[in-house]
C-alpha cells in the first residue's frame, strides 16, 4: 500500500476512527494534516503521530467553516506542495430525541457532517485539478443505509454523504479525482466517547472494538489505488483488511472483498457503465 510522501488530510482526527486513519497514513509514510475542533484531543493525536515518527501538522479548526477549510488546505499545500487525499471523518453527534432537537442543533450537525464534506471537497478541488488528481473519501456507516432512533440528523448526514459521492464522482472523473465512501466495516467504539471515557472503560469492553489504526489501513489501501480505478463506490475498511490478511495488498478484486454491500457496488458499476456522458 504505497502512499509514501503523499499528503493526506484527515478531519476529526482528535480521537476514534479519525485518529486511527491519521496514524495509519503516517505509519505508511504519508505526510499527514490532522485538523480537529477539540484542542486537548488534538494534542493527544499529535503526541501519537510524533511517537510514530510521522511527518505531520495539526490544526485546530472547524470543518463547518469553509474559510477555515481553505486556510488548512492553503497552509499544507504551502508546506508540502500538494494534497493527495482528503478523508472527511469529522462529525457532531449529540444524543437527543427528535422532539428535543432544536433547529440550531439540527443545523450544526448537518453543517459538520455533510457541510464539512462539501467544504473539504470545495477547498481542495482546484488544487487536485491542478496537480492531476487525488482522492476524497467520506466516512460511511450502517446509518448510511439504515435508520436509528435518536440519530435523525446522523442518519440523514450519512445517507447524504452517499448521494454526494455518487453525484460528484460523475463530475470528478474528468479531473482524475476519485470520490468514494468507506465505512469501518467492524464494531468501533461509540462515536460520542471521549478519550477520558475510553481510558476509564473496562478492558473487556475495549476488546470488543476494532483497532482504529488497523481500520485506517483500509483507507490507506483505497488511497493507494489509481484515482481512475474506483470512484462513486462504498467500501468497508474491516472487509478490506480481512481480504488483505488472506491475500495480500494486491488481491484479485471482487466487490465481496471490499465492502459489506457488494450488490450495491455492482449496481453502481452497472450504472456508471450505462450513464450517458
Amino acid at each position: 500500500m504505497r502512499v509514501e510522501h503523499s499528503v493526506a488530510l484527515v478531519t476529526g482526527a482528535g480521537r476514534g476512527l479519525g485518529w486511527g486513519i491519521a496514524r495509519a497514513f503516517g505509519l505508511a509514510g504519508a505526510r499527514v494534516c490532522a485538523p480537529d475542533i477539540n484542542g486537548d484531543e488534538l494534542e493527544r493525536c499529535a503526541r501519537d503521530l510524533s511517537a510514530d515518527h510521522a511527518e505531520f501538522q495539526v490544526s485546530r479548526s472547524d470543518v463547518a467553516d469553509l474559510a477555515a477549510c481553505q486556510r488548512v488546505v492553503r497552509d499544507l499545500v504551502d508546506r508540502w506542495g500538494r494534497l493527495d487525499v482528503v478523508v472527511h471523518n469529522a462529525i457532531y453527534m449529540p444524543l437527543v430525541t427528535f422532539g428535543a432537537t432544536t433547529p440550531q442543533e439540527w443545523s450544526r450537525q448537518l453543517d459538520v457532517g455533510i457541510g464539512g464534506l462539501f467544504n473539504c471537497a470545495h477547498a481542495v478541488w482546484e488544487q487536485m485539478k491542478a496537480q492531476g488528481g487525488g482522492h476524497i473519501i467520506g466516512v460511511a456507516s450502517g446509518s448510511s443505509v439504515r435508520g436509528y432512533k435518536e440519530e435523525i440528523a446522523y442518519c440523514t448526514i450519512k445517507h447524504g454523504v452517499e448521494g454526494f459521492v455518487k453525484a460528484l464522482s460523475l463530475e470528478a472523473a474528468a479531473h482524475n479525482i476519485a470520490i468514494n465512501t468507506m465505512g469501518p466495516g467492524a464494531r468501533i467504539k461509540p462515536t460520542r466517547m471521549t478519550w477520558a471515557d475510553y481510558d476509564r472503560a473496562p478492558a473487556d469492553v475495549k476488546a470488543r472494538w476494532a483497532d482504529p489504526v488497523e481500520l485506517g489501513r483500509g483507507f490507506v489501501w483505497l488511497a493507494a489505488q489509481p484515482p481512475s480505478r474506483f470512484s462513486g463506490y462504498r467500501f468497508d475498511a474491516g472487509t478490506v483488511m480481512q481480504t488483505i490478511a488472506r491475500e495480500g495488498d494486491a488481491f484479485a478484486f471482487a466487490p465481496e472483498k471490499v465492502t459489506l454491500y457488494p450488490d450495491d457496488f455492482r449496481a453502481r458499476q452497472e450504472w456508471y457503465r450505462t450513464y450517458p456522458d
